[in-house]
């Protein structure tokens, strides 16, 4: 539907968002159910932290069981539009990605103080390698441009072609698992004079980030948080509707991205960014610097641990020891 009938989607989000039928039937999974709980039996945990919103359902049940008393959080991967799923079933605590996120979730009725904005928890080599990896000087270097192609996203191919075409610019095109694509695209990048990599499935998104420009690419909730996290300003080309919408609003909100959604859209904006030896580029890298959390995930961790061991009180002291 996502990709194929993407207004039916939409419909089927709003629904989800509004109804009350499905959240009270996420607890009939039975299978996940039984297997969640063999897993805390096992694990023990002192605390849960989940970052998918069926999860909640399912340890809201366990717990009214008594299966389950370890406390639980939920970290919201998604922006400003955010579904109601997220925060119907209780829980001690929500981590939301940023402020606009944690205004409309106070707004929907939840109380601010269980609200906690650590950001979103991206891998830690964005801070570990804060200080090592940039971009070049647009001064100096031609431009780097990363494209990161999704399945099933409109105009890929011909995005593809139009920005290896552009022999001034460095291009990475990251495919995933299309191998015909990739294929397409390698003969054309053997014919540049430039240098340009299309690569299949990778695992150095993170350093490809830190490291390019602008990304192409759709407003995926961890795409978008990875670009902010390594502060590469954003040429979104594709929003599904319902869940991404808020990741495209949070980037124009804060003036770190656009919309364009034809390859004809991608090439403008990315010649005027890159104008005048990238003075909107530099705009726009400065505005995702209040938004770039890279800690995130430590942070979260910290919180839950310090709330866990308050919880528990003081260690017994041995006296006779």
């Amino acid at each position: 539907m996502i990709n194929h009938a993407p207004k039916l989607w939409n419909r089927v989000y709003q629904w989800i968002d509004r109804g009350q039928v499905l959240p009270r039937r996420l607890w009939t999974l039975r299978i996940p159910l039984r297997r969640l709980e063999a897993l805390l039996a096992s694990e023990r945990p002192t605390v849960v932290c989940s970052t998918y919103p069926v999860y909640p359902f399912l340890l809201e049940k366990l717990r009214q069981d008594g299966r389950i008393r370890a406390p639980h959080y939920t970290v919201v991967t998604d922006s400003i539009s955010i579904n109601s799923l997220w925060w119907r079933a209780d829980c001690a605590g929500w981590f939301v990605p940023n402020e606009d996120t944690a205004e409309v979730m106070a707004g929907a009725g939840i109380d601010p103080a269980r609200l906690h904005v650590h950001g979103f928890p991206v891998t830690s080599f964005f801070s570990e390698h804060a200080a090592l990896l940039a971009p070049p000087d647009l001064r100096t270097s031609p431009p780097r441009v990363l494209y990161i192609a999704h399945s099933g996203m409109l105009h890929a191919a011909e995005t593809a072609r139009r920005l290896l075409a552009e022999e001034d610019w460095e291009v990475t095109c990251a495919v995933g698992r299309d191998a015909k694509l990739r294929d397409q695209l390698e003969q054309i990048a053997s014919r540049r004079v430039r240098p340009a990599q299309v690569l299949g499935w990778t695992d150095k998104i993170p350093s490809l980030l830190m490291t390019h420009h602008v990304v192409v690419s759709k407003a995926g909730g961890a795409t978008v948080q990875e670009a902010i996290a390594a502060r590469c300003p954003m040429i979104v080309n594709q929003v599904v509707p319902g869940q991404e919408e808020g990741n495209f609003v949070l980037l124009q909100r804060h003036g770190g991205g656009v919309l364009a959604d034809t390859p004809d859209a991608v090439m403008g904006e990315l010649r005027r960014v890159f104008a005048s030896r990238g003075a909107a580029w530099r705009k726009w890298r400065s505005a995702l610097e209040p938004l770039a959390r890279p800690g995130a995930a430590a942070a979260i961790s910290r919180h839950i641990l310090f709330d866990a061991i308050e919880a528990e009180g003081p260690t017994p002291v041995n006296h006779a020891n």
